[in-house]
Order: C-alpha cells, then structure tokens, then sequence
C-alpha cells in the first residue's frame, strides 16, 4: 500500500525553524528543570507537534475503527454499540461464600464473573495436602473437587454470563471443572463462553504459580487450544497476562513486549500442533495491567492491537480480520496501590481505569481501596464497580472511538512503544526465543532490574508518591475492612472427606490410571481429565498423577 503522510513537508520544515528557536529561547529554563518521563522512564517533551509523526501514515498506521492495523478500534462502534464488560476479579474462602459475592456484584450491575483461586489450587494441591497448610481461601477461592466447582456456579446461569478464570497450571482440570459443571445442569459445552488464563509462560517469567517444567506445560496448553478449536467456539482458551509481569516490576515496555512475545509462542505452538491459523488465533485474548501514567498506558494499549494485527498478517499469514484482533481484559494495578491513606486508592484506580476505557478495553477490573490491606470488602468492591459505571454513564468519553487518536503525544508514544517492543523482539530472538529466555534468566533479570530502578525513585523522593514519600499522615486506617476469610475451612475439609467417601473409588482409579498412560503418550489430555472429574477425582489426585509422569519445575536462581 502507498504510504500518504498527514502533514506538507514545507509546513514541517517552517514549524521545524520555528521550534528549533522556541527551544533556544527556552534553554536556560529548561536546564533548570527536572528531567520528566513517564512512569517506565520514557522521556516527555515539553510540547509534541507534527515534527513528532512526520513519518505517521492515517491508513498504514491508524486506519478507522474495525479495519487494518486496528490501532483505533477493533469493533467500528466502540462503546457505542456495547460497553466493555465490567467484570470484578472475587474469590476468597469457601466455595458458598464466593458465590455470594459472585450474586452479590451480578445485583449490582457487574456483567461478568472472574474468578481467584487460592495459592493451594493455583498449584495444583487439595486443601488438606501439606503443601496446602495456611493458604486455604487467603487469596482466592479454594477448589478441590468438582463438589466445590458446582456450588461455586450454584445458580449462576452459565449460558448466559462468561466466566474468567485465573489459573495456570491445573488450567485444564479447572477448566474440565467449569465444563462438567454446566454439563450437569444440562448446558453443553459449546455453549459456555469464558477465558482461562492458561498463560503458562508468564509464570515462569514473573509469577512462579507453576507446577511442571515448560515442556509437559505447553503440551497442556496446546491440548486445550485444540480441545476449545474443535468443541468450545465462543472460549478464550488463553488469556495472555501481561498483568503479572507489571505485578512483578516491568516497565510498560517490557510487559508489552514479554506478553506479544509469549502470545507469539503459542500461535507457533497452534500451528506445531497442526491447526490452522484463522481457526484457533481468534480465541486467544490478552490481559493488562493500567498503571498510573495516562498517556504511556494508553499509547500501550494502541500498540499492542498495531502490533498484534501486523505479526499476525505478515509474519503468520492470517486472512481473516478476527484473527488480527487483539482482544484483551485490563486490571487496574494492585502494585500501584498503597496500605497508607487508601482512600487514595479510589483515585488511583479511576485514572486507571479510564486510561483503559481510552486505550479500548473489552473488559475491565478495577480494584479496591483496600485491596493493600485485605481482600475487598463489600462496600470497597461496591466502589470500585461504581468507578466504571460511573466513566461508562456519566463522563462522555464513550461517545466516540478513540478520542485521543491524533494527538500528536499519544501517536508519537504509540510510535515509541512499537519500537521498544521491537528492540525486545530482536532480543529474545537472538537468545532462541522465550522458553530459551526463561531457562535463561533474561525475562526475570529485566524486571528485577526495572523493580529496582522504580523503587530507588520513589525512596528519593524522585517520583513522588502521594501519602507515601510526601503527604504523610500519621493516623490509623478507619476503612472496614474483609475479616475470617478463612474461617469455612473444616467446611471445605468435611465436603472434601464426603466427596472421597461416597464416590466411586473404583471408577476413580480407573479414570487415573488412563489419565497416567495418556500422559505418558501423546494424546489430548482433555477428554481425559474430563473423565476423571466426571468421577469425583479431585484437583491434587489429577495433578499428582501428571507432576509422576511430567515431574515438577525447579526455578532457575538468577544473579
């Protein structure tokens, strides 16, 4: 395609002299000013102007809403035609207490569910193994059975609510979980629509909720892509998390470069597999983090769908347009949040979250005030679904797509972002690309080194951090906040021995053994672990079955 540029060069070059004697003028000013940058440590100008998209094309960078490269928009109506789904990460204790809180915010205008599992289910462990001991329902939901799975979904109407679900390494057994579930009040599983994390790369680079070396987990994950391919269209078998990455330190650079990279990985990983690219591209979406500076997470956001669009049409030869989408749920983020004068919380997570409702979200969780302290309480996640209906209803910005689309900062960042993410490309190649990476230590050397530069600045005092290194109060926290989480454990504990008592042992035997032998060819496990769960087998059962015969990741120490 001919390549049209916005501005008349003669025009450029007559504010080129003008600007060059603006920056003269201003010289001594601006040597005795601070050095500003973005949160990542990106360099902001005083003032952007064409000068800074001189090279920009409208219809090979920009494009309308819904066509080629889709930095504006996937969808040509954005929020016109339909809000972003408002969808609050919960879980916490039992199974019977989420699922109030799941009742709870669906009354309250919430439009989809996103389930926490705790750390115990996140690696694959029952509550009352030893591994297990104080972790039941500290950070999310615990699940140990299929029992537990039915009364979380207890009168939630499967078929008509999509479900995310945060979980890494027992990813497929969650998911088989979720599908007997429905199964059983009669909803087949074409009908369910929903994400599975399933991300399994980024554990390794920044979470460490994994369970078995990388190569058994891929192939897990390679089973679900296909299992969900052929029988589940409207699942999102990954969703691929950038949001931890931030968690652990990034930049904004390196978790949009890290997330492309691993979601690169596993459309290679399709393809590996045999299944063509426009059959299975469509259901992958992505997860980000929205930190607290406007304009950079915004330009991020613009980015990623430019550059998604463009590896999967040049490099994987995508044809159709879905396939070219990037699709992607934001969390605003946690790390930005602070134990000291939480209220400030509620501000954080609204520019946050409108940066993400600029940037094009499809799907939105904002956190709670409180969240530095506990886990949400009632009134705090009450809040903080307000906080978007509130941007959704009330503040305009939905009423047109892409707003920001054309300033000059916002393109010049956007531009700047797709280079960064690109200079990390050509790095993660030349180390032989992510696995390499990680058995390498690259990721998780680039993020502590980001972690520590941020941190120095804030005890510095050279990012200024409000209630924290300036503005500091000496009172006590008067919020209410989320107690006795834990207290349904024995609860959890005597369904869990009832469960075991009163199945099928024999059935559930048999259904491991095959679990076993198939592990150790190279079938599709997922038809598998659907048996299994069928017959009451619990979360650490199967998992212990696949860490015999795929053994467990021991984490490389980087220096």
């Amino acid at each position: 395609m001919e390549s049209h540029h916005l501005f008349d060069e003669k025009e450029l070059e007559e504010l080129d002299r003008q600007a060059s004697v603006a920056d003269g003028a201003l010289k001594d000013a601006a040597e005795r000013l601070p050095r500003f940058t973005t949160v990542s440590g990106m360099s902001v100008k005083r003032v952007y102007t064409p000068l800074d998209v001189r090279k920009l094309s409208y219809l090979n960078d920009l494009g309308l809403p819904n066509t080629y490269p889709f930095t504006r928009a996937i969808h040509p109506t954005g929020y016109r035609g339909r809000l972003w789904t408002m969808r609050m990460f919960s879980g916490f204790g039992t199974a019977e207490e989420t699922n109030a809180r799941f009742r709870y915010l669906l009354s309250h205008g919430e439009t989809g569910l996103s389930t926490a599992f705790d750390y115990a289910t996140l690696v694959g462990y029952d509550t009352d193994a030893k591994e297990a001991r104080g972790e039941f329902g500290k950070c999310g939901v615990a699940i140990s059975s299929l029992r537990d799975m039915e009364i979380l979904f207890d009168g939630i109407p499967q078929d008509r609510v999509t479900t995310s679900m945060t979980i890494n390494g027992p990813a497929a057994i969650i998911w088989a979980m979720y599908i007997v579930t429905a199964e059983k009040k009669g909803i087949p599983m074409a009908k369910l629509g929903g994400t599975i994390q399933n991300d399994i790369l980024k554990e390794y680079i920044a979470q460490a909720s994994y369970i078995y070396p990388p190569e058994p987990s891929l192939r897990l994950v390679a089973d679900t892509i296909e299992f969900g391919t052929k029988y589940m269209p409207l699942w999102n078998t990954i969703s691929i998390s950038g949001y931890h990455i931030r968690e652990a330190g990034a930049t904004a650079q390196q978790e949009l470069a890290f997330t492309l990279a691993d979601g690169f990985t596993y459309v290679e990983l399709g393809l590996k597999r045999g299944l063509d690219v426009d059959d299975f591209v469509p259901r992958l979406s992505f997860f980000f983090n929205c930190h607290n500076d406007f304009f950079e997470e915004i330009a991020k956001f613009r980015a990623a769908r430019r550059i998604w669009a463009r590896e999967m049409k040049e490099r994987f030869k995508a044809k159709k347009d879905r396939s070219c989408w990037m699709r992607f749920h934001t969390q605003t983020a946690g790390c930005s949040l602070t134990e000291q004068q939480p209220e400030n919380n509620i501000v954080r997570t609204t520019i946050q979250a409108l940066a993400a409702v600029l940037g094009g979200t499809q799907s939105l969780h904002t956190n709670s005030m409180d969240e530095a302290m506990a886990l949400p309480s009632e009134k705090a996640v009450r809040i903080a679904l307000r906080t978007q209906q509130i941007i959704a209803h009330e503040s305009g910005v939905t009423n047109s797509v892409d707003p920001l689309g054309g300033s000059f900062m916002v393109e010049s960042l956007t531009n700047e972002m797709e280079h960064a993410a690109r200079e990390y490309f050509r790095k993660i190649d030349a180390l032989g690309g992510v696995v390499a990476g990680i058995d390498k230590g690259f990721f998780q050397r680039e993020i502590a080194q980001a972690a520590y530069r941020y941190q120095q600045e804030i005890e510095s005092k050279e990012r200024v951090m409000v209630g924290v290194n300036e503005y500091v109060l000496d009172e006590p926290v008067e919020i209410p906040l989320l107690t006795d989480v834990a207290k349904g454990q024995q609860r959890h504990l005597d369904r869990l021995n009832q469960v075991r008592r009163e199945r099928d042992n024999r059935e559930v035997t048999r259904r491991l053994n095959e679990l076993h032998d198939a592990a150790k060819g190279d079938a599709n496990l997922m038809p598998y672990i659907l048996d299994a769960v069928r017959a009451y087998a619990t979360l650490g059962e199967m998992c212990g079955v696949l860490r015999g015969v795929f053994g467990e990741h021991t984490e490389l120490l980087v220096a």
